[in-house]
């Protein structure tokens, strides 16, 4: 039943029989008999279809929900029974959006250094892509804001609190400031990341705070091309301090603070609410509130 279940998912997530049967590593009739079963078993249609896949059913709705809820828990049960068998192994995959791809060391390197039988798969995402694939039961953790836009049913642990800056040319005219103010920024050329990244619509309200309605000449969705286009000098950044510290910026470059902006967002992990959690999970959660006491704890003791 499982296994049909899991069908079922991939199905509904894919919406193609070919594409969902290569996920699985069956075959398209093997999965099409799957699903044929599960709706035999339940007494009811699940998804509309001829040759081809055209939704689910309102009663196919209902169902995926179950399906979610069964395989999840069906995956904390197999990791419950191994972990309690031996030292923790196996895979966990987090997404994490943009910004915060520099801190996420710091949760998996002490989670490698007491559990090394455990790999890890890091993707970035946007924060709304990684909501959808916690749902979808496509990752076990994401890395995002926590109290900037909804986030639905999770489990979450805050990090840090993420702060912005100005990123410009070091010979910049503004540069020899030290710092800026928003009406400065908004008469800079800028390059920013691209409205679908939660860090853009913040830094867009950030900038239409000092009354300008935020207006950059360039967009993208990889920091690296951002920065190689503040390298020329023709625009500059806002950028999340913690994210300028991680990539290290050459001294070709200056972080200017920003005067009147004093916003700040919290960073932290989210994870499925759901009980049991594995023990990978688990584990990932402990170690998720200690990286939060003790960031937070250094803070408190800066001058």
């Amino acid at each position: 039943m499982i296994d049909k279940l899991e069908f079922f998912i991939c199905l509904a997530r894919e919406q193609s029989f070919s594409r969902a049967a290569e996920i699985c590593g069956v075959t398209q009739p093997t999965l099409s008999s799957g699903i044929k079963n599960l709706e035999d078993t339940l007494g009811v249609l699940l998804v509309n279809r001829s040759s081809r896949f055209h939704g689910l059913t309102p009663e196919g709705e209902r169902v995926l929900q179950w399906a979610k809820r069964i395989v999840a828990d069906a995956r904390s049960m197999r990791e419950e029974v191994r972990g309690a068998k031996k030292n923790l192994s196996g895979q966990l995959k987090i997404a994490v959006v943009p910004t915060a791809l520099g801190v996420v060391q710091e949760l998996t390197a002490p989670y490698h250094l007491k559990h090394p039988a455990v790999r890890f798969t890091i993707l970035a995402r946007t924060s709304r892509q990684i909501l959808g694939m916690l749902d979808a039961l496509e990752i076990d953790a994401g890395v995002t804001y926590l109290d900037n836009e909804p986030l639905g049913p999770v489990r979450t642990v805050p990090f840090y609190l993420e702060c912005y800056k100005l990123l410009i040319k070091a010979d910049h005219d503004l540069a020899k400031q030290g710092s800026v103010t928003l009406a400065q920024i908004a008469k800079t050329p800028l390059c920013l990341l691209t409205p679908d990244m939660q860090n853009r619509r913040i830094i867009d309200r950030l900038i239409a705070a000092g009354h300008v309605e935020p207006a950059p000449m360039l967009e993208s969705d990889s920091m690296t091309v951002l920065v190689a286009h503040v390298r020329t000098g023709l625009w500059a950044s806002v950028v999340a301090d913690r994210l300028a510290d991680t990539l290290g910026f050459a001294d070709s470059l200056a972080l200017l603070d920003i005067i009147d902006a004093p916003h700040k967002q919290t960073i932290g992990l989210v994870l499925p609410q759901r009980d049991p959690m594995t023990s990978l999970v688990q584990e990932l959660y402990t170690e998720a509130k200690r990286l939060g006491l003790r960031v937070y704890a250094g803070a408190a003791n800066k001058p």
